[in-house]
C-alpha cells in the first residue's frame, strides 16, 4: 500500500461511507424536531422568564442600534409591549446590559422578519438555531463515530430532549451560545480530519525511518471558522470564553496525536510550538476581532451605555487605548463587577453539582387557571413551561461521564476526550463561581455533549461491527427500548414544555421530587 494512503487511513481513523445515509437520519429528525419546535411557537403571547430582557432588547437594537433603557419597571412595561406598544424605550439613555450584543441581534432578526409585536417573531431565531443544531449534532456524531446509525440516534436524542426543546421555543441567549459553541466544535472536527490528511500527504515523501517534528501546517481554514464561531459565542455571553479555552487545548492535543501517529519523534514539542503557538495567535486574533465587530452598533452611536465615558472622564481608565475602546473597556469593568456581585437569592437557583441529575429545574412560566377559564374544566388547573431536561437522557449521561473518563484516560479514545472537552467548557467553570446566583438552565450550553456522551455509551452497547449476530441483536434491542423510553419521557412532559392547560393533579404527577416544584 502507498505510504501516503496508509498514513492517511491511520490519521483519519475511519473510512467515509455512503454520504446519503450519513445525512438522511439527522436531516429527518431535524425536520421532525423543527416541526415540533415551530408548532404554536407564539404561544403564550406574553414574555416568558428572561424574555422580558432579551426580546425587548432585540427590538431596541432594531430601533436604536443599541439597548436603550425602557420607560418604567418591567412589570409596567411588559403588558404594554405584549399588547403591541413597542415604543417603550427612552431615546437618550442607553441601558447598562450585562451580556454582549450578538444574541440580541439574533433574536432581533426574527423580530425584523415577522414584526416586533409577533410572539412568533420573538422566538423564531432560537427555534431556527435549535432545529439546525439537531442536524449539526447528528452530523458531528456521524463524523466522530463513523456510523450513520449513531448519527441518526444523536439527532433523535437532541430532537426529543426536553431542555433543548424548551430553550428552542423561548427567546433567551443560552441556546444561541450553545449553537455557536457547537458550530465551533464541528468546525474543529473537520479541521482535525482535514489537517491530518494534509499532514499525511506532506510526510509521505519523508524518510520512512522517522523524522523530528514534521512540516508546518500554516493554513487551517476550518480552525479559523471555529474561531469565528467562538467569537460569536463570546459575543453572546462571556461564558463562551470557557469553550474557547477548552477547545483550544483540545485541538492542540489533537495535533500532538496527529504528529505522533505520523511518526514524528518530537511530537509533543511540535504540537506545542509548531501547532499550538500559531493556533493560539491566529484563533485569538479572530475571536477578538469578531467580538469587537459585534459591538458595531454601540460604536456607531453616542447613546449606548458608557459610549462617551472616555470624553467625560479624561485621564481615567486605560490611557493607551483610543477613546471608544477606553469607554468599552470601562463598560466591561462594570459588567464584570455586576457578574461577580450577583449573589441575591433566587427561588430557582441551583448548584452545579446537581445540574446533571436535573435536581432543580427552572420554571420559566406558571399560571393557575380555575374552572371556567380557557381550557380549564376542573376546579384548579396548571399552565406551565418548565425547563426540565429529559431524565432518560441526563441521568444516563451522568453515568456516561465515568465511562468517558475511563476510555479517555486508560484507553486513549480521542472521542471520549472530545466529548469531555464540551463538559469542561460548559460545566466545569461554574464550580468555581458557586458564590454567584446560578441556574440549572445554564446547562443548555453543553447539552450537545450530554447527547454525545449518551451516544458514546450506545455505541458500546451496540457492540463492534465484528461482534456476533446475537450480540448485535441484543444490543439493538436494548437501544431500541431505550429510545422508546426517551420518546415516552418527552411525550409525558409535553404539557409542561408547551404551556398546556392541564388539571393541577396532572401537573403534580409530573413533579417527581419536591425540588422540582
Amino acid at each position: 500500500m502507498d505510504r501516503g494512503i496508509e498514513l492517511r487511513e491511520r490519521l483519519l481513523g475511519f473510512r467515509p461511507t455512503d454520504v446519503l445515509w450519513g445525512w438522511l437520519g439527522p436531516l429527518l429528525f431535524a425536520v421532525l424536531g423543527g416541526i415540533l419546535r415551530f408548532w404554536s411557537l407564539g404561544r403564550p403571547h406574553q414574555l416568558v422568564f428572561d424574555e422580558t430582557y432579551y426580546v425587548k432588547q432585540g427590538v431596541s437594537m432594531l430601533d436604536h442600534g443599541v439597548e436603550m433603557q425602557w420607560k418604567g419597571k418591567g412589570e409596567e412595561v411588559d403588558p404594554l409591549f405584549t399588547h403591541g406598544t413597542t415604543a417603550v424605550f427612552k431615546t437618550t439613555e442607553g441601558d447598562m446590559v450585562v451580556h454582549p450584543p450578538v444574541g440580541k441581534w439574533v433574536i432581533a432578526f426574527g423580530e425584523w422578519v415577522f414584526g416586533s409585536t409577533s410572539s412568533f417573531g420573538w422566538r423564531f431565531s432560537v427555534a431556527l438555531l435549535g432545529t439546525i443544531s439537531i442536524l449539526m449534532v447528528g452530523r458531528i456524531a456521524r463524523r466522530m463515530f463513523g456510523s450513520s446509525w449513531l448519527g441518526a440516534i444523536a439527532a433523535f436524542l437532541m430532537a426529543f430532549e426536553g431542555h433543548h426543546f424548551v430553550h428552542s421555543r423561548t427567546g433567551l441567549l443560552d441556546i444561541i451560545l450553545m449553537f455557536f459553541a457547537l458550530a465551533a466544535f464541528g468546525a474543529l472536527l473537520v479541521d482535525r480530519d482535514w489537517s491530518r490528511a494534509r499532514l499525511a500527504r506532506k510526510v509521505a515523501g519523508l524518510p520512512a525511518g522517522g523524522f523530528g517534528t514534521g512540516p508546518w501546517l500554516w493554513w487551517r481554514p476550518w480552525r479559523l471558522v471555529a474561531a469565528l464561531c467562538l467569537g460569536l459565542a463570546c459575543g453572546t455571553k462571556w461564558s463562551g470564553l470557557y469553550f474557547f479555552a477548552a477547545f483550544g487545548l483540545m485541538t492542540v492535543f489533537w495535533d500532538m496525536g496527529a504528529r505522533r501517529a505520523a511518526g514524528a519523534r518530537h511530537w509533543w514539542s511540535a504540537g506545542i510550538f509548531k501547532d499550538g503557538v500559531w493556533a493560539g495567535v491566529s484563533m485569538t486574533a479572530v475571536v477578538l476581532a469578531t467580538y469587537l465587530a459585534s459591538w458595531t452598533g454601540w460604536f456607531l452611536t453616542r447613546t449606548g451605555f458608557n459610549r462617551t465615558w472616555a470624553q467625560d472622564n479624561p485621564g481615567e481608565g486605560v490611557q493607551w487605548l483610543p477613546p471608544a475602546l477606553r469607554s468599552l473597556w470601562q463598560y466591561h469593568v462594570q459588567v464584570l463587577q455586576f457578574h461577580d456581585n450577583l449573589t441575591s437569592p433566587h427561588t430557582y437557583q441551583s448548584n452545579p453539582w446537581s445540574w446533571m441529575i436535573q435536581s432543580r429545574p427552572t420554571s420559566f412560566f406558571y399560571e393557575a387557571p380555575t374552572r371556567g377559564m380557557t381550557g380549564c374544566e376542573v376546579d384548579k388547573c396548571s399552565k406551565a413551561i418548565t425547563s426540565l431536561g429529559s431524565v432518560s437522557i441526563w441521568w444516563v449521561a451522568t453515568a456516561a461521564l465515568f465511562v468517558l473518563l475511563y476510555h479517555w484516560a486508560l484507553r486513549r479514545d480521542w472521542r471520549a476526550g472530545a466529548i469531555l472537552a464540551g463538559f469542561v467548557g460548559g460545566w466545569l467553570p461554574w464550580f468555581f463561581l458557586q458564590h454567584r446566583t446560578i441556574f440549572t438552565f445554564y446547562t443548555i450550553s453543553f447539552e450537545p455533549w450530554v447527547v454525545l456522551a449518551v451516544v458514546f455509551v450506545i455505541g458500546l452497547v451496540l457492540g463492534p461491527r465484528g461482534a456476533s449476530a446475537r450480540r448485535r441483536r441484543v444490543g439493538h434491542l436494548v437501544v431500541g427500548v431505550y429510545l422508546l423510553v426517551v420518546l415516552a419521557n418527552f411525550a409525558f412532559y409535553w404539557p409542561l414544555y408547551t404551556a398546556q392547560v392541564i388539571p393541577y393533579d396532572h401537573w403534580r404527577w409530573r413533579m417527581w421530587f419536591p425540588s422540582w416544584v
